[in-house]
């Protein structure tokens, strides 16, 4: 299933087009440093390699064996602000720019260093979490439309899942790639809204490569959310924000199927949200605080300080060594290695 999201702008007036055109006046929020330049929305055409695919998801990011917080948090720098609701950064390393999603705004925003804050989607249906798949088209979990999607080279959208043993998702949170193919996302209830949840639980999927309905991983948690995977990809990582305020930590069997996971680490103050690991195997957990860095022992070695709490982050710049994190109604960057 397909539909045209492709978007084109006169002046400060977009067209989406979304089954039928509609028009839509473009109110853009404050940018931090950067002229705002109202253009042509992307429309996540890319050439990036897995490799590149690999930075976004943290895998591949070649941060210094040790990181200097003092100096990380020194060189925290609010790149926009004014926004309602911040969520799943991504990484175009081709594009040299940075997605994001802001929930309620119904938008997906581009940011580079020198254009500034652009509109890349409206409406986006309460996108939350973004990744590339291994050759670079976009992922993104959809609370609105509480489908799994993928952006074409062409601009259009690919629903790739939208049920479960015949009923809707919940509301596809966030999500991770494995170098299989395979797309393991989380299913909680946040984007319903007042709607419904027609399934049983709130499940942790596998999406198998050229299959339309996911195969369900975890069953037990509470409220699962963010999600990624170990550099040598054993262990799979995910965050529960209900009651809990853990991370948990799964085995990934040969055949996919996961063991019954332990707590890696409990997130104080808030809870954890989105997370990242790096190509040393760090855990990057969203908190109250920021992001908290853990050891892949499970030793918390220190905090990127926001001045509200962190909701994701994802690394990127042109090194792959800045850490992009949304925090509420604003998008930070800091750099893990000297610039």
């Amino acid at each position: 299933m397909q539909r045209d999201l492709r978007i084109a702008s006169v002046v400060n007036v977009f067209v989406l087009a979304v089954g039928a055109p509609a028009l839509a006046e473009v109110k853009l929020p404050a940018v931090i440093g950067n002229n705002m330049v109202l253009q042509r929305g992307g429309t996540g055409k890319g050439g990036e390699t897995p490799e590149a695919a690999g930075e976004s998801t943290g895998r591949g990011a070649k941060v210094p064996a040790k990181i200097n917080f003092e100096a990380a948090n020194k060189s925290l720098r609010c790149i926009a602000k004014d926004l309602k609701f911040t969520e799943g950064p991504v990484w175009l390393p081709d594009k040299k720019c940075l997605l994001f999603s802001d929930i309620p705004a119904d938008t997906i925003y581009s940011w580079t260093k020198d254009g500034g804050l652009k509109v890349f989607r409206r409406p986006s249906h309460q996108s939350n979490g973004n990744i590339l798949d291994l050759t670079g088209r976009l992922l993104t979990c959809e609370h609105g439309s509480r489908t799994l999607t993928r952006t074409e080279k062409d601009g259009k959208v690919t629903t790739l899942a939208s049920s479960y043993k015949g009923k809707k998702l919940n509301s596809p949170n966030d999500l991770a790639v494995k170098s299989d193919g395979t797309i393991w996302f989380t299913d909680p209830p946040y984007g319903l809204r007042g709607k419904k949840s027609e399934q049983p639980a709130n499940y942790v999927f596998r999406l198998d490569p050229g299959k339309a309905e996911p195969v369900a991983v975890v069953d037990d948690m509470d409220r699962p959310n963010g999600v990624c995977f170990s550099p040598d990809e054993k262990y799979l990582y995910v965050a529960n924000s209900g009651k809990a305020h853990h991370v948990r930590r799964f085995a990934v069997k040969a055949d996919n199927t996961l063991d019954k996971g332990k707590v890696f680490v409990t997130i104080d103050p808030g809870g954890p949200d989105g997370m990242r690991v790096d190509s040393s195997g760090r855990l990057y957990s969203t908190a109250g605080n920021g992001v908290q860095v853990f050891s892949p022992e499970g030793k918390l070695l220190g905090v990127i300080r926001t001045p509200k709490g962190a909701a994701n982050c994802t690394f990127g710049g042109p090194a792959g060594t800045t850490l992009f994190i949304t925090a509420r109604d604003s998008v930070w960057a800091a750099d893990l290695a000297p610039r």
